[in-house]
C-alpha cells in the first residue's frame, strides 16, 4: 500500500501541491498576525475588534480559516488524483494492473488523506506558532486561548484536522455520483459554509453532536467511494 501512495504522489507531482501549501500558509499567517496585531477587525469608529459571533478568540479564526483552505484542497487533490484519472482513462491502466481496483483507489484516497492532513496540521502549527510569537512584543486585539505548551493543545489540534481533512470524501463520492470532477469542487465549498460558516449567531462548527454526524457521514461516503469498484464500470 505504501508504495502505492508513493506512486500517486509521483504521477500526480506532490511538489506542486506542496509549494501551493506552503504559499497557503504563508498567507493565512500573514492574514490572522494582521487580524491580531494590525487592526484590521478593528472598527473604524470605536477601535474594538469587529469579530463574527463564535469568532472573537483568535483560535477560532485560526481554525476557521486553515480549515476552510485545506478542506476546498482535499477536495480538489480528491478530484485530480481519482475523477480525473477516471475521465481521462489513465484509470483503465492502472486496473489492469494484478491488483485489486479497491486496493488503487483506496491508495488513492489516503495518498490525499496523508498529505492534506499532514499540510493541514504543519500549517495550524506555523499560525499559531506565529501568533505566540507576535504576543512576546505587540498585544494582541482578540484573547490568545491557546496553550502550546499543553499537550491537550495538540492532541485537539490532531483530532480536529483529521475530522476537517475527511469531509473531503464527501466531496469524492459526489464527484464520483455526478462524474464531474466540478461537482466534488463545488461540493468542497458547500462543506466549508455547511461547517464553517455562521448564520447570526449560529454556528454548527461548535457543536459536538454536528461534528460526529459530518465525521460518521466522511466515513460512510469513503466507504462508497470503494464500494462496488470491482464490478463498476469506468466513467
Amino acid at each position: 500500500m505504501l508504495k502505492l501512495i508513493k506512486l500517486e504522489w509521483k504521477k500526480n507531482n506532490i511538489g506542486k501541491y506542496i509549494i501551493k501549501v506552503i504559499v497557503l500558509a504563508a498567507l493565512i499567517a500573514l492574514f490572522i498576525y494582521a487580524l491580531a496585531y494590525l487592526g484590521i477587525a478593528n472598527d473604524p469608529d470605536t477601535g474594538v475588534p469587529d469579530a463574527a459571533p463564535g469568532n472573537e478568540l483568535i483560535s477560532a479564526s485560526i481554525e476557521m480559516f486553515t480549515n476552510m483552505a485545506f478542506l476546498i484542497l482535499g477536495g480538489v487533490m480528491l478530484s485530480s488524483f481519482i475523477i480525473s484519472a477516471y475521465k481521462n482513462r489513465t484509470m483503465d491502466v492502472m486496473f489492469s494492473y494484478p491488483i485489486k481496483r479497491q486496493k488503487i483507489v483506496i491508495s488513492q484516497m489516503l495518498a490525499v488523506w496523508i498529505f492534506d492532513f499532514a499540510a493541514l496540521v504543519l500549517t495550524k502549527l506555523f499560525v499559531y506558532g506565529c501568533i505566540l510569537a507576535g504576543s512576546c512584543f505587540m498585544t494582541a486585539a482578540f484573547p490568545i486561548d491557546f496553550d502550546m505548551a499543553d499537550p491537550g493543545f495538540y492532541i485537539v489540534l490532531l483530532i480536529r484536522s483529521a475530522v476537517t481533512v475527511s469531509e473531503a470524501f464527501i466531496a469524492l463520492y459526489i464527484g464520483l455520483a455526478m462524474r464531474s470532477s466540478k461537482a466534488a469542487i463545488v461540493t468542497s465549498f458547500v462543506m466549508v459554509f455547511l461547517t464553517q460558516g455562521n448564520i447570526s449567531n449560529l454556528t454548527l462548527r461548535s457543536s459536538a453532536s454536528f461534528i460526529a454526524v459530518v465525521t460518521i457521514l466522511s466515513v460512510v461516503f469513503a466507504f462508497l467511494s470503494v464500494y462496488k469498484v470491482e464490478t463498476k464500470d469506468l466513467m
